[in-house]
């Protein structure tokens, strides 16, 4: 078991607290859930499947699709295909951030200050006109 992580065992992931505390945190933030469940199995680092985050985070692939689409226009994830060792069927998409989590949590950061900004000038606004 990894040090206040994720568990891995033979490409097994498994959320643990810390996970559950950030997407919990990124919610709070107006993060989406799909976003937020896929961040934080991502967020150690490791590659992992899109079927593995599906089943890691309860997530429907519908989700997880729209989840990656909005890392990949952030260029916060790299995507990758592997064919099957066996059998017949779609190649397995693999993920993987391309940037430090610290990267995101900075921009979600300079995206909220931002936001709040226009949000105090609105207000500023409003008193002026009334």
């Amino acid at each position: 078991m990894a040090d206040n992580g994720l568990i891995t065992e033979d490409n097994n992931f498994k959320m643990g607290e810390v996970e559950y505390e950030m997407v919990e945190l990124l919610r709070r933030l107006n993060i989406n859930r799909p976003v937020a469940l896929t961040l934080a199995c991502l967020s150690k680092g490791e590659e992992i499947s899109s079927q593995c985050i599906e089943m890691v985070s309860g997530l429907r692939q519908p989700e997880v699709s729209i989840a990656m689409r909005y890392l990949r226009e952030n260029d916060w994830v790299n995507m990758r295909e592997e064919k099957k060792n066996h059998g017949k069927g779609r190649p397995v998409k693999l993920y993987k951030l391309t940037v430090q989590m610290e990267t995101i949590i900075n921009t979600i950061e300079e995206n909220v200050i931002a936001e709040s900004k226009t949000i105090l000038q609105n207000i500023e606004r409003l008193k002026n006109l009334s």
